[in-house]
């Protein structure tokens, strides 16, 4: 990404921009409506959100006039509005998908159902897709970026996320030739994996985040599905099903990634992994064989070797988001996407007692979360996704606590778009 704040200043001053549409005006959508605000070289002139009033209010605290938003359904006013300079806000987010003047789309409702369909149909339409709803890629993300490569079309996870960040520094390591052993991120808060949102109601309150956001970071789905990912985006398998979480300090992280033999917590290397006591941020470990670079390596106060990290201390959430949007614009490029099969899985494992006809509230909710597998584990004992999981999934066993969700287990939404992506991926692969 050299040199792309001159690319987005050269479209500025063409009086050009990035048109930018937005699906999903929650915290993170409405965030990035005021960074976008704030850069050259790009305009988001349309919004949908299916509570209206948080769309315009997005635009509102960007610096937008409410004289100069304009409500509608329907693709010929939104051009024309557009057109015209105008703001639009919609409760279709389809309609984002179809207007002309939207060259690529960001899908930020954190929703796998609604993200997997806006970014199928803005595939279809010529657009390209930055997915800042890792929980729509992890579950149909493979083949939505086959779709997208035959049509010519960018699809990409966000910058600003974790995956994101760390495929950066997978970037620069192997770009210089560096083995990359390891690659992983800290977790911000210790692990509960019977964390829910009424346990962590107050907690949610005072950091003014949705409960079941926290919960699925607490509970560590939001970990799991980050990991499945960078795994799926650079071939890295998880270091065991769940990832083992050990709690490290920076300077130790080396000699923790290094092989059992050598005094380290690894059976092999080319692992995907968490740790607790580094939050925030993202790294790699990565070595070297050359005696030349390990003194070089040592002279820069990278450590006594043969490992060493790479380590980004922070992730600027949607803040970064817009870069990923000009990368696939300017450079035709993703930020971060599944290589081709998939490698790993977020599976559905069993919270509490579970009885039959209950139904499953997915991510972030009371009754599930999701641990990292490796696909091929996860298609032989027929593992339930847990981005397929929605408010009309039922159960039709009892499930005992920690038990693995498979799909006989229950009755799936067969009206899903997710769904229908799923089978056609699972059936390629």
């Amino acid at each position: 990404m050299l040199n792309i704040n001159s690319k987005l200043r050269e479209l500025d001053e063409k009086g050009e921009a990035i048109n930018i549409g937005l699906v999903g005006a929650g915290q993170m959508g409405t965030g990035l409506v005021s960074q976008v605000s704030c850069m050259k070289g790009m305009k988001m002139p349309i919004i949908a959100n299916r509570t209206i009033e948080k769309a315009k209010n997005a635009y509102i605290m960007a610096g937008v006039s409410p004289e100069d938003i304009y409500i509608t359904n329907t693709v010929s006013e939104a051009e024309r509005f557009i057109s015209a300079g105008k703001y639009v806000v919609t409760e279709d987010f389809t309609l984002v998908t179809k207007v002309l003047p939207v060259d690529v789309v960001i899908e930020a409702t954190g929703l796998p159902e609604i993200g997997a369909h806006a970014a199928f149909k803005s595939i279809h339409n010529g657009k390209h897709v930055v997915m800042l709803n890792v929980e729509a890629d992890v579950t149909v993300g493979p083949i939505l970026k086959k779709m997208a490569d035959s049509a010519g079309v960018v699809y990409t996870v966000s910058a600003g996320d974790e995956p994101g960040a760390i495929k950066g520094l997978y970037d620069f390591a192997d770009a210089m030739g560096f083995e990359i052993l390891a690659l992983g991120k800290g977790k911000n808060n210790p692990l509960d994996r019977e964390a829910t949102p009424e346990t962590l109601l107050e907690k949610a309150q005072a950091q003014n985040i949705n409960p079941r956001m926290l919960t699925s970071f607490v509970d560590a789905t939001n970990t799991m599905i980050e990991m499945t990912a960078v795994s799926n985006a650079t071939g890295f398998l998880p270091s065991q099903r769940g990832l083992m979480g050990p709690t490290s300090t920076l300077k130790d992280l080396p000699k923790l990634f290094s092989l059992k033999e050598q005094g380290g917590i690894l059976d092999r290397y080319k692992i995907v992994e968490y740790v607790l006591g580094i939050a925030p941020g993202v790294f790699a470990v990565i070595t070297s064989d050359k005696p030349i670079i390990q003194q070089g390596m040592s002279y820069v106060s990278m450590g006594e070797g043969p490992n060493y990290v790479l380590f980004r201390p922070y992730h600027l959430i949607f803040m970064e988001t817009p870069l990923s949007a000009a990368r696939a614009y300017i450079y035709g490029e993703p930020t971060i996407a599944c290589k081709g099969m998939p490698i790993s899985d977020t599976v559905t494992v069993a919270k509490r007692d579970l009885k039959a006809g209950e139904i499953l509230d997915g991510i972030g909710g009371y009754n599930v979360y999701g641990v990292i597998d490796i696909y091929v584990n996860s298609r032989k004992d027929n593992a339930l996704p847990i981005g397929l999981i929605n408010d009309k999934t039922i159960l039709k066993t009892d499930v005992k606590k920690g038990e693995t969700i498979t799909y006989d287990m229950v009755k799936l939404d067969e009206s899903s778009f997710a769904l229908q992506l799923r089978r056609l991926q699972d059936n390629l692969w």
